[in-house]
């Protein structure tokens, strides 16, 4: 089974959950830069959370099915159609062969099949390394008429198939609903742990981390967001051994603009950390475009873990109660 790319749109790449395991020998992590769209995503056609999927950068793609296959769209203010019909986000919906999936809108869409984006596996994952030119599909973000391979649907994703055929619907009635959603926002209050330079600022600057906004700059991309709208100081140089980093590190450059480190982030930093974006809030930030704006709130680390723990509890609950519903549906067909 195989997608045909018509419109590739500005930025699409195959992406999945990274590559945690080689940051020792500076290959960067990578991955989908919204990982909790990116999940619910595959729960909803039945693959496990590391299925390689698309992320689709501000909409414009178009990609057609020469099979049918089971589909979900997720990620923030996403509008799609299915040859011209409209079509939901965080629910699963069946696709004919020859049909045409058009995404039109949305920050960084994830489009996950059932079955997977069948890519080959680099350094223990399939996602795509743009800056490093490897993983995905060959190294590269996907251009027209470009041809993507898919995976053997899981039985689970089949039992999905077959209860939308029985009940004679393209679109299941059942999805994502906002409580297992991130609470997207054009300026959200992202929470995050205070990192050994953010009380090495001046007063002033400080203050404007913790109460004033800042806007996402259009040089941003996947491996940082610059952030506009206050220059900040130290109160005196602050000399740093390079350390590791993560999605989430906000750096301090000499020029006092701070930049907040995504998915492609290098794997180490010399630059002043004035802290670190919670896990759970990671995705209201990946999903803000260049001209949002975004607020900081300091928290304390066992806030940053219980906020992780429901969510990993929220997703868990999600993939048995789909298991649990497909159950039901092949236990009413015998």
């Amino acid at each position: 089974m195989t997608i045909t790319v018509r419109q590739a749109g500005i930025q699409t790449t195959v992406q999945d959950l990274g590559r945690p395991g080689w940051q020792h020998v500076g290959v960067p992590v990578g991955g989908a830069m919204d990982l909790v769209a990116h999940r619910i995503a595959n729960l909803l056609v039945g693959n496990p959370d590391d299925a390689a999927g698309l992320e689709c950068t501000l909409g414009g793609v178009a990609l057609q099915f020469m099979a049918p296959a089971l589909v979900a769209v997720a990620g923030r203010h996403v509008t799609a159609s299915l040859d011209g019909v409209a079509i939901p986000a965080w629910q699963p919906f069946r696709v004919e062969g020859g049909a045409l999936l058009v995404v039109h809108t949305g920050c960084r869409t994830c489009i996950a099949i059932a079955g997977g984006i069948d890519v080959p596996t680099v350094l223990d994952a399939r996602g795509t390394s743009l800056r490093a030119g490897f993983g995905g599909f060959h190294g590269r973000a996907l251009r027209r008429d470009d041809i993507l391979p898919l995976g053997a649907p899981s039985s689970l994703g089949k039992r999905m198939v077959s209860r939308l055929v029985t009940q004679g619907r393209m679109i299941a009635d059942w999805g994502a609903g906002p409580g297992l959603r991130p609470s997207y926002a054009m300026c959200p209050t992202v929470r995050i742990i205070e990192g050994p330079a953010l009380r090495g600022l001046t007063d002033a600057s400080r203050e404007r981390v913790l109460h004033g906004s800042f806007r996402i700059a259009p040089e941003s991309d996947r491996m940082g967001f610059r952030l506009q709208g206050h220059t900040l100081e130290l109160t005196a140089p602050l000399e740093m051994l390079s350390a590791g980093v993560t999605i989430g590190t906000i750096q301090l450059p000499p020029g006092g603009t701070p930049i907040v480190l995504m998915a492609d982030r290098q794997t180490t930093g010399g630059y002043p950390r004035l802290g670190e974006v919670i896990a759970y809030d990671l995705p209201l930030l990946a999903q803000l475009r260049p001209g949002d704006e975004v607020r900081f709130e300091l928290v304390a680390l066992d806030v940053a873990h219980t906020l992780y723990r429901q969510r990993e509890h929220d997703i868990a609950r999600a993939r048995h109660a789909v298991q649990l519903r497909c159950a039901a549906t092949d236990r009413d067909a015998r």
